[in-house]
């Protein structure tokens, strides 16, 4: 018995949804009986059928095929009418990425997800928690993005998760922190004294947002992560250098989700030990 009723109330979904796509289309059952191929009488049949029989796979694929739907949605599978196709479509996007942190996309993802939890990798040092000197060191020599735009930028994130309820989660590799401290690598020409300014504000500001704000660090001879956002369970944003690629797709978004869980995991220090650590490595600056 249950697996009858069970039965039945597929081909009751199937019945529904067939008609509600058939609507949303705006197409007649007889031409979409022709676009199928079958007689109009079978498709009425299959519309007001009150028993447990559906019709052939042959049939309910190309319905979904001429209604622009899913079959697993017709068939009550899945909660998504969208076809496979534009699913995928839809669930994967790309946007250029300006250099500095001025996009405004970017900030769009910001207040979409504000009171979820958002995780992050950054390419460098985090922009919103840069004095304006770092900006402008970095981003002065880049065209077409002014210092001051990346320093307006910056703020409107920091204001943002001042006041928003979102926590932030950020990871960051051991040698990024090392390479800043004695000005080698990325930093290199960066002046002693905005090193310096620089310690002193992100010690300041994680130790005064914490525990909303958290920083960890990894060890990336062991473990490796691109940079990226996870903006809650809403999308995951991948940062190439030129472009973002956008996955809203929920298993995409666990998968990146539990790789940002394993750097916190393995993480060489915790975030509250996080400004003492830096405390410490303040005195390499020369």
């Amino acid at each position: 018995m249950p697996e009858t009723d069970n039965k039945s109330a597929r081909a009751q979904t199937f019945r529904t949804r067939l008609a509600q796509a058939i609507r949303t289309a705006g197409i007649s059952q007889s031409a979409l009986a022709r676009d199928i191929g079958v007689d109009r009488s079978t498709l009425s049949q299959a519309l007001s059928d009150q028993g447990a029989r559906l019709p052939g796979a042959h049939v309910v694929g190309a319905c979904a095929q001429v209604l622009g739907v899913s079959s697993d949605w017709l068939l009550g599978i899945s909660d998504r009418p969208e076809s496979a196709a534009d699913l995928m479509s839809n669930s994967v996007s790309m946007s250029q990425a300006p250099r500095a942190f001025v996009d405004d996309q970017l900030f769009v993802w910001h207040q979409e997800a504000r009171g979820y939890k958002i995780r992050h990798v950054p390419a460098a040092l985090p922009d919103m928690l840069k004095t304006d000197d770092m900006l402008a060191w970095e981003y002065g020599p880049h065209l077409r993005r002014t210092a001051q735009q990346a320093i307006n930028a910056s703020r409107d994130r920091l204001d943002l998760m001042l006041d928003a309820t979102s926590e932030y989660e950020i990871a960051l590799p051991l040698y990024e922190l090392e390479c800043f401290v004695r000005g080698a690598g990325y930093y290199r020409g960066l002046p002693a004294p905005v090193r310096l300014a620089q310690c002193d504000h992100m010690i300041r500001l994680t130790r005064q947002l914490y525990p909303r704000l958290r920083l960890y660090q990894f060890d990336a001879r062991r473990l490796y992560s691109a940079p990226i956002t996870i903006f809650g369970p809403l999308i995951a944003v991948l940062y190439t250098g030129g472009h973002y690629m956008a996955f809203r797709d929920r298993a995409r978004i666990d998968i990146f989700t539990q790789d940002f869980d394993t750097l916190l995991r393995e993480a060489s220090h915790t975030a509250r030990d996080f400004p003492d650590l830096l405390n410490e490595m303040r005195a390499l600056i020369r």
